[in-house]
């Protein structure tokens, strides 16, 4: 028996469908979960590109009515997380330029716009004239592996973590907020933002780095103390 040519429909395409639906039959239940689902984010994104988060909740609302009133032209090229998103982001491009906002949005279209410092100091790499490994690690990073769980896991690291990643550029911080906080993918974060799948690798990679070295900072000195 041949099969079916008719493309097979995942439960997350389904799903998207209905709520897509709903939202065009004007189902307020629908609405209201994806407002909780994605407001927070929208929030998040937005202050990127604006002055302050009053402002950046101003874009969001905006967003958000945008979405209401564009659903019916929703094609469905993009996911639905993804369309909103890019409401957000060219609203907020226009508030930011409008404000004279435009380092973030530059920052993110050329990742050598946010900092010309390496992610890793130069100086943990063997130089590029070692006889036996050139360029190779002279300083490994820490592992992490063999702290104790409780350690890894404590509130005190969360908020290390928050720490460093609240000092990033504002570009990195975005980057690694959508993909290691949020759990977006990288398709989606290039369809929302607008962004290349190499400016987003860069930037991710340097968000990474610089956050792994400033926990290094915390968990060698408690592993040499033998501290949990």
């Amino acid at each position: 028996m041949m099969p079916s040519a008719t493309p097979t429909i995942t439960a997350a395409a389904a799903d998207e469908q209905a709520l897509v639906a709903a939202l065009r039959q004007g189902d307020e239940a629908a609405f209201e979960a994806l407002v909780d689902r994605y407001h927070t984010t929208l929030v998040a994104v937005a202050i990127h590109y604006v002055r302050d988060r009053a402002v950046a909740e101003e874009v969001a609302q905006e967003t958000w009515l945008g979405l209401l009133k564009g659903i019916d032209r929703f094609e469905g090229r993009a996911s639905l997380k993804s369309w909103l998103f890019q409401i957000l982001v060219n609203r907020a491009k226009s508030r930011g330029v409008r404000e004279s906002r435009s380092v973030p949005l530059s920052a993110l279209q050329d990742p050598d716009v946010d900092g010309a410092d390496p992610a890793v100091a130069p100086a943990r790499f063997l130089p590029a004239d070692h006889p036996r490994w050139p360029g190779h690690w002279a300083t490994p990073p820490q592992r992490w592996d063999l702290e104790p769980e409780a350690s890894l896991l404590s509130g005190e690291l969360r908020g290390w973590i928050e720490q460093a990643i609240a000092a990033l550029p504002e570009s990195q911080r975005l980057i690694i907020t959508l993909r290691d906080v949020q759990g977006w993918s990288p398709e989606e974060v290039c369809e929302s933002l607008g962004l290349s799948d190499g400016n987003q690798r860069v930037l991710l990679h340097r968000a990474r780095s610089r956050v792994r070295t400033a926990l290094e900072a915390y968990v060698s000195p408690r592993a040499e103390l033998g501290i949990a």
